[in-house]
């Protein structure tokens, strides 16, 4: 059922806070030999975030791949893949691939100008990267290569008036994580090979560059942004002087989100980095006017490759009232229909010119039985209390399966792994009936 895009939505505010936040722990950091990732997708409260399978793929020579707005040569091969995306777009806000690695993404204002003129969304420069990279640095070479080639741009909200940004990004693998942050097609990167970071709507990359665009600095200096005198930094050098109010309101979750890993350093698990995306207080776990934590996703990537790495999906908003779900790639590994929205092929808003002119429902079964169980936490004190409980004990029934499969005391048959999301997805759905 189509109906028309309300006023109110229609006048929506750029300056509106639009958020995230991503997460990592690198041994020592992590209380296991493992690299933790995780990621809160702060998105418009009326929108509907799914979690997609994509199996490993082969394509013909000379394939097109249509992304959200634009097509872009498909490579030969590409790997499995676990999604969390807006269901209206093709990229993923957050995701993982079979060999391990995880992206997460944010938006970022910058000196450099955003144009609304079509082209790749970082969302969908995540999914490209997870589909072809096979490690954090490969997968960043892949976002790099594809910036160079097509650049990014578009509408990164389903509404009639654009909303555009340039994106940072935080790629983990089970060995290392890797912060790369851009302005348009120029871009600077950090490797991280030890202890915690974090990343939050603002450029974090100051004088300490692994690598970067060859043409970054002779650009700055020939934007009179940098004297070419002295010790680069990017984040000084590329940060706007009068910083949006989205900007500026990010800046205290930044660093309430460094304390907080800080605090935990040498100690962190997946529960430790749930509770992190769990905090209201700190606006971390977002809950303000127009915008919503909408999905999260924690990721265990062990040391070891004779270990699975697991990753933990929502499917729904709110951390602190939602189920983290194991996934884990492997053999029966296949798409849960209760998170998968619907699909409305060429009539759908995104795809008729001029776009978004009109809105679909894009809700899946989890997610709308997932928004009566918050109506009833709301309204209904002892009914609320125990659906809390029975999410609480579904979750822990997860976090103790994967640690005894981390810890190799009591492991699931091998063919069970590549089920365990579709099973907690059906107890979820069932506790919610």
């Amino acid at each position: 059922v189509e109906r028309p895009i309300s006023p109110q939505m229609a006048s929506w505010s750029p300056d509106t806070p639009c958020s995230c936040d991503c997460f990592v722990s690198v041994p020592p950091a992590s209380a296991l030999p493992a690299v933790i990732f995780a990621k809160n997708s702060d998105r418009p409260r009326d929108e509907v975030q799914e979690v997609v399978f994509v199996p490993a793929g082969t394509h013909a020579p000379g394939s097109r791949l249509q992304c959200t707005y634009i097509e872009v040569e498909q490579v030969s091969e590409t790997h499995a893949v676990i999604l969390s995306r807006p269901s209206w777009l093709w990229g993923a806000e957050m995701g993982a691939n079979e060999h391990g690695v995880c992206i997460g993404n944010e938006a970022v204002w910058t000196k450099e100008p955003v144009g609304e003129g079509e082209a790749l969304l970082g969302m969908d420069l995540l999914r490209l990267a997870l589909e072809r990279g096979s490690s954090a640095r490969e997968a960043l070479h892949v976002i790099t290569g594809l910036l160079e080639h097509y650049g990014q741009g578009g509408s990164c909200r389903e509404d009639s008036t654009p909303f555009c940004y340039h994106n940072t990004f935080l790629l983990a693998d089970r060995t290392e994580a890797w912060v790369l942050e851009t302005a348009g097609r120029l871009w600077a990167a950090q490797r991280i090979q030890e202890g915690v970071h974090n990343i939050s709507n603002q450029l974090s990359i100051g004088k300490d560059i692994s690598a970067e665009h060859p043409e970054l600095r002779p650009y700055a200096r020939a934007q009179g942004w940098w004297d070419g005198q002295g010790t680069f930094d990017f984040a000084q050098v590329f940060s706007l002087s009068q910083q949006p109010v989205r900007m500026e309101a990010a800046k205290a979750r930044f660093r309430a989100g460094r304390e907080l890993l800080q605090q935990q350093q040498g100690g962190i698990t997946a529960e430790v980095m749930m509770g992190i995306l769990r905090d209201k207080e700190s606006g971390i776990c977002m809950d303000s006017g127009g915008f919503r934590t909408m999905a999260s996703m924690v990721s265990v990537l062990p040391r070891d490759p004779a270990q699975p790495c697991v990753h933990f999906l929502t499917a729904t908003p709110d951390p602190s009232r939602s189920v983290f779900k194991p996934f884990i790639f492997g053999v029966g590994a296949a798409q849960a229909p209760q998170v998968l929205s619907p699909t409305f092929g060429a009539q759908d808003p995104v795809r008729t010119l001029p776009r978004f002119q009109t809105q679909v429902d894009r809700r899946h079964p989890l997610y709308r039985g997932h928004q009566v169980a918050l109506g009833l936490m709301e309204s209904e004190q002892a009914r609320g209390q125990q659906l809390r409980q029975k999410q609480r004990d579904l979750e822990q029934e997860g976090l103790t399966a994967v640690w005894g499969l981390l810890t190799r005391e009591c492991a699931p048959p091998t063919q069970e792994l590549g089920g365990l999301f579709q099973a907690f997805v059906e107890k979820e759905s069932q506790a919610y009936a």
